[in-house]
């Protein structure tokens, strides 16, 4: 399952992003294409798996799904493809088709709790 080297890199470049003031993530928000080979429930269980026994455990990671989408030169967006099959030509003028998006694997959003600093606690 190379979810979980996904799910470990997220968690890598988040916590990267996050820098020293990072005490733990809440919430990342990751953008998934339709061709980025990742399967989302997988993910997910492979997220809860890299923060397991972390400071981040427990972190909420959303994913927002992106479909690729079958163009026609000629006709625009080809509405008629169900998700997951392909269209060789458009159904309505038999022109070859090109494939558009759906490659995204982009955190979107990060939230975290900010670490405790000695001044915090200062009277």
């Amino acid at each position: 399952m190379h979810e979980l080297g996904v799910a470990s890199e997220v968690l890598r470049v988040c916590r990267a992003s996050a820098g020293s003031g990072c005490a733990r993530l809440e919430r990342v928000t990751l953008a998934v294409g339709e061709l980025s080979a990742v399967e989302p429930d997988l993910l997910r269980f492979a997220w809860e798996a890299a923060t397991a026994g972390s400071p981040d455990a427990g972190a909420v990671l959303e994913i927002e799904w992106r479909p690729a989408r079958q163009v026609c030169e000629a006709c625009g967006d080809i509405a008629e493809r169900a998700t997951g099959s392909w269209l060789r030509l458009c159904p309505r003028c038999e022109r070859p088709l090109r494939v558009e998006g759906g490659q995204e694997l982009d955190v979107l959003h990060l939230s975290y709790e900010e670490r405790e600093t000695p001044a915090d606690r200062l009277p």
